[in-house]
């Protein structure tokens, strides 16, 4: 059987490091990504006929579970994670058409609503996983 590993970031990169304005755009890039997501969400819900629901509709039902999924792979390296969490809200997102259509209560805001929720409670158990995995190395265990 084959192993995989891991790759780990390495720490010796002195020469790497950039000064001045736009050294580190990952936190506002995060917040304007949640801003768009959530401007979607709350346009498809309310039912607003703005030219850019539709965009930022899909940009929520891709970014919300892939995120989630991403918090849960934290070993991969930035590519592989990527990839992996996009699959996976691709999966969750027909999971949940799939589902509301085999009960034949599909809507649009049910639709975004269940996945909201499937992606937060994917988020919670990530959580949770890693609070269980710190309170267990604070045992001994």
């Amino acid at each position: 059987m084959q192993t995989i590993r891991v790759k780990t970031p390495s720490t010796g990169g002195a020469g790497r490091e950039r000064t001045g304005p736009g050294r580190d755009l990952s936190p506002l890039l995060a917040g304007a990504a949640t801003a768009a997501a959530a401007a979607g969400a709350l346009l498809a819900l309310t039912g607003s006929s703005f030219v850019l629901r539709g965009p930022l509709t899909l940009f929520f039902l891709l970014g919300a579970p892939a995120c989630a999924v991403a918090a849960g792979l934290r070993g991969l390296d930035p590519f592989g994670r990527v990839l992996a969490s996009l699959a996976g809200a691709v999966v969750l997102d027909m999971l949940v058409a799939q589902g509301m259509l085999a009960v034949h209560r599909w809507s649009v805001r049910g639709g975004l609503l269940a996945v909201a929720a499937l992606s937060s409670l994917v988020l919670l158990l990530v959580m949770l996983g890693r609070a269980r995995g710190r309170t267990a190395r604070r045992r001994g265990l």
